[in-house]
């Protein structure tokens, strides 16, 4: 397989530019998680008074100690939903893929320290996400749960009641309900208060475990009990750990403590079949370019060229790259590489997607498909190119075949998005609608429906137009007012298109720093090859407690 090789100097002042951008970006995703940390922080005190351990103490305590973990969806909900700095982002979840008692899982840990871990719209909406990625991943389930249930201050002037979140949160329970049928076990730790939406949360799953003198598991705590029927009972008799574990029946363990707790998940864990031990296609072998050199790589302008193989060149094992139909539209760029030993299948974008672009993306993804060669997209492209010449050509019937192809795909596909993202070319590269099993991004990503520049013309235009329709005379003060309405439009495209924005919103599964890029794909990767071979045993209606 060909040695890629670069053009980039590292010590040039453009890559010294390039990299002083990048991080800088880097650096406001990791304030915006310092902020969420620093939340929690200020809940120590009380935590301690109360014999707990600090949501990301119990998350340390849970994992394999050494073991790789990656946070998704870290900032989702930021700046949404009364988050006005950051401080409370994460929709009170703390959730990534690890690894606990040596078997590969997805562990949920709610973050009672910020609004008690009550559950919010961006809570359902994060939570609808992880658990699709552990259906299609055959991941375990492990949630380390502690909440208030629903956050009754709803979801802003748009959702003022929670009437959408109410809907999404019942979604979460008919997926939990289905996962258990799919033989995907779910293990929760009731930590402290299970309330409501909460309470339900715990039965649905599998294995419970219970913490005595701390676990609180009700529909309704005493206060809404009184208020509703006049009966009046203490948490403990209404919900306690050792009511659950002695009368109701709702849990399976009682723990002594948190940390006795997480000891008992840990048991569980081990008592589940080992995952199955993945064996690369040839040796490992490290790029032949510095990974850190990713940082300069793009240019901190977007519209500036840059080559899609740099990036391959700092990713791929020993920077070999085998290009498929190299001389034919060098704008779509595809072909082989192995990661981390593994066998995969690059697609990459220098430029608009052309319809020879578009067959030669959809072939190689067929080739790949056959040989069940996983795909990464990494996406850089303002869409799919326009013009009579390119309609002629088929441009529409080409990029409807990628996007069927790259919709269809029997394939693991992984996304990262590195630039660009506009219109139809997101889709055809693979964005979160077209459901691939993983996507992440760089700071200098930007996606939208069209750039702010093109929008901004676009609607100049019409506006022109309609004025001379109505035989309008075009003014210096009609000038004035147009070129400061495009810049509205410029300027309100490019800000909700910027990274920060869209990973709120759950565009993708989290923000990366380009140097982590290599290690991160290729645990996405393992994670997609080893659920190709874990065997499920699934059932009619899941596990019940009777």
């Amino acid at each position: 397989m060909p040695e890629l090789a670069s053009s980039i100097s590292s010590a040039s002042a453009g890559f010294a530019a390039n990299a002083a951008y990048m991080q800088q970006y880097v650096e406001r995703v990791r304030a915006v998680q310092a902020r969420i940390a620093a939340t929690e922080h200020a809940y120590t005190e009380r935590a301690r008074k109360a014999g707990k351990l600090l949501p990301r103490e119990r998350l340390a305590r849970l994992l394999d100690r050494g073991a790789p973990f990656l946070e998704l969806c870290p900032i989702a909900g930021y700046r949404m939903y009364g988050d006005t700095d950051g401080s409370s982002a994460g929709g009170n979840l703390i959730a990534g893929l690890g690894f606990v008692a040596g078997r590969p899982c997805l562990v949920v840990v709610w973050n009672y320290a910020i609004k008690g871990g009550t559950i919010t719209r961006v809570t359902t909406e994060k939570m609808l996400r992880l658990q699709e990625i552990a259906r299609r991943q055959r991941l375990p389930i492990i949630s380390l749960s502690e909440s208030g249930g629903g956050n009754l201050e709803g979801a802003g002037p748009s959702d003022p009641w929670g009437a959408v979140g109410f809907l999404e949160g019942g979604l979460c329970y008919c997926q939990q309900a289905e996962l258990s049928a799919a033989g995907i076990p779910q293990i929760v730790v009731a930590h402290g208060n299970a309330t409501a939406g909460g309470a339900y949360h715990v039965a649905l799953s599998d294995y419970v475990v219970l913490v005595r003198g701390q676990t609180q598991l009700f529909l309704a705590g005493p206060p809404l009990l009184k208020a509703a029927t006049g009966e009046v009972a203490d948490a403990e008799t209404l919900g306690g750990a050792e009511m659950h574990a002695r009368i109701s029946g709702t849990g399976e363990y009682l723990a002594e403590n948190d940390a006795d707790a997480l000891r008992i998940a840990r048991e569980i864990m081990a008592q589940l079949p080992c995952a199955p031990v993945l064996t690369g296609d040839q040796p490992a072998r490290p790029p032949r370019f510095d990974t850190a050199e990713l940082c300069g790589v793009v240019p901190s302008d977007p519209k500036t060229f840059y080559d899609v193989r740099e990036i391959i060149a700092r990713i791929a094992d020993g920077s070999r790259f085998l290009e498929l139909c190299a001389e034919l539209d060098p704008g779509t760029v595809c072909g082989h590489i192995h990661l981390g030993g593994h066998r995969a299948g690059v697609i990459g974008n220098n430029a608009p997607i052309t319809p020879n672009g578009a067959k030669k993306a959809a072939e190689f993804l067929q080739l790949c498909d056959q040989s069940g060669t996983p795909v990464i997209f990494l996406q850089n492209t303002t869409g799919f190119l326009v013009g009579v010449e390119a309609e002629q050509a088929g441009q529409v019937k080409h990029g409807a075949k990628l996007i069927q192809a790259v919709a269809n795909a029997r394939i693991p596909k992984l996304t990262l998005v590195v630039g660009n993202s506009y219109g139809a070319g997101n889709y055809a590269m693979a964005s979160r609608a077209l459901k691939p099993d993983f996507i992440f991004a760089w700071p200098s990503a930007r996606t939208a429906v069209m750039g702010g520049a093109q929008a901004a013309k676009v609607m100049r235009i019409v506006a022109e137009a309609k004025l001379a329709r109505k035989g309008a005379v075009v003014d210096d003060a009609t000038r004035d007012f147009l070129d400061k309405s495009a810049q509205a439009i410029e300027g309100g495209l490019d800000a909700i298109s910027e990274s920060m924005y869209c990973s709120a919103r759950l565009f993708d599964d989290g923000i990366i720093d380009p140097k982590d890029t290599r290690q991160v794909l290729l645990l996405a990767l393992e994670t997609c090859l080893r659920a190709r071979h874990v065997q499920l045993q699934p059932n009619t209606f899941g596990v019940a407690r009777f």
